[in-house]
């Protein structure tokens, strides 16, 4: 297999899946609250108006997972690949507009990571793979629930999961968090 290439693809446009997606480089863009809200009001509006249905999620600071899927009539690739080219467009305009001292790197990395890409754009905030792991199995399911919602317990941000507000682990413990997701029952 070439470098950069994966034998991970969605094949089933409406099943379940557990997604990673993350930035190039894996460069920390995700550690101000205004660019995390870029993506949440981006995914609430996919959920909205794409037809994403979204059962659990986190988001770190080059990275997120999530169990998802398209309802029927629509596509998960192409509302990954809408969410993706959304949240780079308003993140790039953010960096622009309200510098913070290490804009020059962050746009630097995201135009690099652009050239080097086949696509005609100017800059490349995610990476092109989500790494897609299609859902079978509910102990599977369950299994991948608990590894997205521990991720910031792992990294040492938290202490409980339902703590971390960039989380949909917030919803399984009976509050409401910032994405309006659907829980998995069981």
């Amino acid at each position: 297999m070439n470098k950069g290439t994966t034998s991970y693809h969605i094949k089933d446009e409406n099943a379940l899946y557990f997604l990673t997606c993350a930035t190039v480089e894996w460069i920390d863009v995700f550690t101000k609250s205004k660019y995390k809200e870029v993506f949440t009001e981006s995914i609430n509006f996919c959920i909205k108006n794409k037809g994403l249905e979204v059962f659990a999620w986190v988001l770190m600071t080059n990275h997120f997972h999530m169990i998802a899927r398209a309802k029927e009539d629509f596509e998960l690739s192409g509302i990954l690949r809408d969410m993706k080219k959304h949240t780079t467009k308003e993140v790039v305009r953010l960096i622009k507009e309200e510098p913070e001292g290490r804009e020059s790197s962050l746009l630097n990395e995201m135009s690099a990571a652009a050239k080097r890409n086949s696509k005609k754009q100017t800059y490349q905030m995610w990476r092109n793979d989500n790494h897609p792991i299609e859902l079978f199995k509910t102990e599977t399911v369950a299994q991948k629930l608990q590894y997205i919602h521990m991720n910031p317990v792992e990294e040492g941000i938290v202490i409980y999961p339902e703590d971390y507000a960039y989380s949909s682990a917030i919803d399984y413990s009976g509050r409401k968090g910032m994405i309006d997701i659907e829980l998995i029952n069981g």
